[in-house]
C-alpha cells in the first residue's frame, strides 16, 4: 500500500489498533481420543531426520526410494506460522520477487481459511481429501486437522504477557517501532483486570522497562504506568535480540503465577547483529524456562527488511508461531482471523503421520514442511518435539500422490494427528482416511472444492518463488496459467484473501516473464 505522508500515518495508526486488537483479542482467547503412554518433554532434532527430500514408496519393480519400514509413512511437526506469506506479499508489492530461501509453501497453504469440520469438544477434527492433478496417475492429497473454536463467552484463564520489544536502530523506520508503540497503548485497555504485563527492550542491551505488573481495574494508576512506559519506548542504535528475550524469559519465569497463562511475545525485525544471532544458541539459554514453566514464544515480525529465517527458527524451536505485519489487511488477517488463539493451547508438541498404502500408492511427496520433518519412528515418542496449537486453528499439509498403475480401488492413506493434553500431558489421537475413488476429480474442474484448488495454487506459488520451477510439483503450472487459476478462484471463493493471493500471483509473472 503507498501512500502520501498523512495517509501513512493513517494507515499506521489504524494498523496498530488492529494489532492492539489481535494481541487483546486473538492472542488471549484460547483440542482427545486415543490415549497412550506420557513421556517426558526434551528438544530433538529428529524432525531433521528426512530433510527436504521427498519420502517415496517402493515403485511396481520392489526399486526406487528408501528400503526399510519407513517407505510408506511420512512423519512432521504441526505448524500454522504464517509469516512467509505475509512478508512473500510485501516484497512483491515492493516491486521485488522474496528471497527464495524466505518461502515456506506450508505456509502460504496455512494462511488461508479451509472450512474444515470443526471436532466436538476439545481435540481435532481429520479431513482428507483431493483430486487429480492430470493423467499420469498424480493426485494431490489434502489433509486438513482443525481444533474447536474458543468458546463463545470468551471465558479464559488470567494472563501473564512478556512483550519483548526491538528498540534498536533499524525500528525507528515507519511502520516499524511507531506500530508497535501504537498497539501496545491501546493494548491496555483491552486487557482484563486480573491480567499482568510486563515489558522488556532491546538494542544494544536489554532493559525491564516494566516488571511483571497486574493491570488493575480501567483507568486505575497501573494502567497510567504501563501506559508511560509503552510511550517511552524510542528507537536507539544496535540490534542484541539475544540479550532481550535472555532478559524476556527471566521476567517471564519471575512473573508467573499458578493458574495463568505464560507468553513471551516478540516484537522486532529480527535483523540481530550484536550478541548472539544463531537461534538455537539463543534459545538455548532459556532452555530452563521453556521447559520447566511451559513458556511459549510469540514473534511478530515488522519491516520491509526482516529478518525472517531468524525470526522463524526461534518461533519453531521455542514451541511458538511466528507472523508478519505490514498493512491494515495484514494485521487483520494475521490477528483476527488466523490467529484466534495463541496464549492458551489445545495441543502441545502435535505431530501427524501419514501412512500411505503400499498395494495402491507407488510415489509420494510432501509439498512443504521441510524444516518439520519428523523420524518416522517417533511419531509416538511423545519427548519428540512437535507443534503448539490452540483453539480454531487449522493446519493443512498437501501431498503429491502417485497412485499404482491399474489402482482403481482400496485405500490411499491413513493420517493420524497425535498430541499431548496442554493441561494432564497425556498423549491423545484422532484419525481419518482416503480412498482411491475419492481422489478422481480434475483437480481444476469446478466440481473440485474452491478451497483445495486455493490450496493448490498457495502451494505451487511457493513452489514457483522458491525457484522449485526447475523440478515442478507434479501438476504445477506456470506463472502465467497458476495467475489464470487464482484469478478464477476470486469470484468462485468471493474471499478477499483469495483475491490478494491472485494479485501476488500476477505480480510475481510480470516480474518473471521467463516463467512460461
Amino acid at each position: 500500500m503507498r501512500t502520501g505522508p498523512d495517509g501513512s500515518r493513517r494507515v499506521r495508526r489504524r494498523t496498530a489498533a488492529l494489532l492492539a486488537a489481535a494481541l487483546a483479542g486473538g492472542l488471549l482467547v484460547t483440542g482427545c481420543s486415543a490415549t497412550g503412554t506420557s513421556g517426558s518433554s526434551a528438544d530433538s532434532k529428529a524432525r531433521e531426520a528426512h530433510g527436504p527430500a521427498a519420502s517415496t514408496a517402493p515403485d511396481e519393480s520392489g526399486a526406487g526410494g528408501e528400503e526399510g519400514p519407513s517407505d510408506h509413512r511420512s512423519t512432521f511437526a504441526l505448524d500454522v506460522d504464517t509469516a512467509s506469506y505475509g512478508y512473500a506479499r510485501r516484497t512483491l508489492a515492493d516491486g521485488r520477487l522474496p528471497d527464495a530461501g524466505a518461502v515456506r509453501p506450508e505456509e502460504f497453504v496455512n494462511s488461508f481459511r479451509q472450512g474444515y469440520p470443526r471436532p466436538e469438544g476439545n481435540g481435532f477434527s481429520v479431513t482428507v481429501d483431493g483430486a487429480r492433478t492430470g493423467d499420469d496417475g498424480w493426485r494431490l492429497m489434502r489433509v486438513g486437522l482443525a481444533t474447536a473454536q474458543p468458546p463463545a463467552d470468551g471465558e479464559r484463564a488470567p494472563v501473564t504477557l512478556t512483550f519483548v520489544v526491538d528498540v534498536s536502530g533499524s525500528m525507528g523506520q515507519p511502520g516499524r517501532l511507531d506500530l508497535v508503540r501504537g498497539a501496545l497503548s491501546q493494548l491496555t485497555d483491552r486487557l482484563r483486570a486480573d491480567d499482568s504485563i510486563a515489558l522488556v527492550t532491546f538494542s544494544g542491551e536489554a532493559r525491564t522497562v516494566l516488571p511483571m505488573t497486574r493491570l488493575g481495574l480501567k483507568g486505575g494508576p497501573v494502567r497510567e504506568e504501563v501506559q508511560g512506559a509503552v510511550d517511552s519506548l524510542e528507537a536507539t542504535d544496535s540490534t542484541n535480540l539475544e540479550a532481550g528475550l535472555t532478559t524476556g524469559y527471566a521476567t517471564a519465569v519471575k512473573g508467573a503465577r499458578p493458574g495463568a497463562t505464560n507468553r513471551v511475545v516478540l516484537l522486532s525485525d529480527a535483523l540481530a547483529n550484536t550478541g548472539e544471532t544463531d537461534a538455537d544458541a539463543i534459545l538455548d539459554r532459556v532452555a530452563d524456562a521453556r521447559r520447566e514453566h511451559g513458556i511459549t514464544l510469540f514473534g511478530v515480525g515488522v519491516g520491509s527488511d526482516y529478518g525472517d529465517a531468524l525470526m522463524e527458527r526461534l518461533a519453531d524451536k521455542g514451541d511458538g508461531h511466528t507472523s508478519y505485519v505490514s498493512s491494515e489487511a495484514e494485521a487483520r488477517r494475521v490477528f483476527t482471523e488466523q490467529l484466534p488463539a495463541n496464549i492458551e493451547l489445545r495441543a502441545r508438541d502435535a505431530k501427524a503421520q501419514v501412512v500411505f498404502d503400499q498395494d495402491t500408492v507407488a510415489d509420494f511427496r510432501l509439498l512443504g514442511y521441510d524444516d518439520r520433518r519428523v523420524a518416522d519412528d517417533d511419531f509416538r515418542d511423545d519427548g519428540v518435539d512437535g507443534g503448539e496449537i490452540g483453539p480454531g486453528h487449522t493446519v493443512t499439509a498437501l501431498y503429491a500422490v502417485r497412485l499404482r498403475e491399474g489402482a482403481r480401488s482400496g485405500r490411499v492413506a491413513k493420517a493420524t494427528v497425535r498430541w499431548l493434553d496442554p493441561r494432564s500431558r497425556k498423549p491423545r489421537e484422532a484419525s481419518g482416511d482416503i480412498a482411491v475413488s475419492a481422489l478422481g476429480g480434475d483437480l481444476w474442474s469446478k466440481e473440485t472444492s474452491p478451497r483445495l484448488r486455493v490450496d493448490a495454487v498457495a502451494a505451487y506459488f511457493a513452489h514457483r518463488l522458491s525457484e522449485g520451477g526447475n523440478e515442478p510439483y507434479p501438476g504445477e503450472p506456470a506463472l502465467p496459467e497458476l495467475s489464470r487459476r487464482a484469478e478464477g478462484l476470486t469470484s468462485a471463493t468471493e474471499d478477499p484473501d483469495v483475491t490478494e493471493l491472485a494479485d501476488a500471483v500476477r505480480s510475481a509473472s510480470r516480474l518473471r516473464p521467463a516463467d512460461d
